[in-house]
């Protein structure tokens, strides 16, 4: 198999627990290279979980991850460093450093990593550009408290692209969470954008459906920590699996319901 149809990420049998809890049931996950791969499911399925493990934050308590075929959860922190390069992860909550400026927070990881190909001044110029790209210059010596929910989700986003060389993968988490429909679509937009102009890869966790079909070229529904759907937007939107149908729909599912009597 060429690298250009090799998935660049894929999870085999991974199974995790916490304690009791059995969150991701060895489920198998292939995310083709150049699109956006949107993972939808209920608020506490295990989406987030499941990013975790593909930046190697969480390891499996049994199956295998791979990046670019090569396996990674079983590498240590050392070894682990050159992939996460390649990785960047859109947190939830965004993570921003509320004492650094906007400009300040877009420079940090780059600053921060030794292996950075770039001098100060180099960085410097990258953030500038990377800050240009989302529609946030002007912004740089603003402080994360000053911005609005969608102008943080951008800043993330600018410092999630602010790699020499690109990035190839971008994990979301939540990215349009807490945003009105006007802000979510603006992210909606830049997700698209990254694919689009950075040859970027995306995996979006979201609950959000309409923005699962508007970034999405391949959605999967996690239920039960398993995948119960895989197919299109269109497909998603036309399924008659009952836990699809009732999500999509945002109808009450009955095991929601039984957990509340």
């Amino acid at each position: 198999m060429s690298t250009a149809d090799q998935p660049v990420i894929e999870l085999r049998k991974v199974t995790r627990r916490f304690g009791r809890q059995l969150v991701l049931d060895a489920i198998d996950l292939a995310v083709e290279r150049g699109r956006n791969t949107v993972i939808i499911g209920r608020s506490g399925t295990g989406k987030s979980v499941l990013l975790k493990h593909i930046v190697g934050l969480l390891r499996p308590n049994r199956g295998e991850v791979y990046f670019e075929g090569r396996r990674i959860d079983t590498l240590g922190e050392h070894d682990l460093t050159p992939i996460r390069m390649q990785i960047s992860f859109v947190f939830q909550l965004n993570a921003l450093f509320d004492s650094m400026t906007v400009l300040e927070n877009v420079e940090f990881p780059m600053v921060e990593n030794g292996r950075q190909r770039l001098d100060r001044k180099g960085i410097r110029e990258l953030a500038h550009r990377c800050l240009a790209v989302v529609g946030m210059d002007g912004f740089e010596h603003k402080r994360p408290g000053e911005l609005s929910g969608g102008e943080k989700k951008r800043v993330a986003i600018a410092r999630a692209i602010a790699m020499e060389p690109p990035p190839k993968v971008i994990l979301y988490d939540e990215p349009t969470a807490g945003l009105d429909p006007q802000r979510a679509d603006v992210i909606n937009k830049l997700v698209r954008q990254m694919q689009r102009d950075f040859k970027v890869t995306g995996v979006v966790v979201t609950h959000d459906m309409k923005s699962a079909q508007e970034v999405g070229d391949r959605i999967l529904m996690l239920h039960h920590g398993k995948f119960i759907a895989e197919g299109t937007p269109e497909e998603i939107m036309a399924s008659r699996e009952p836990h699809v149908r009732n999500f999509v729909q945002g109808v009450a599912d009955p095991d929601d319901i039984d957990t509340l009597r």
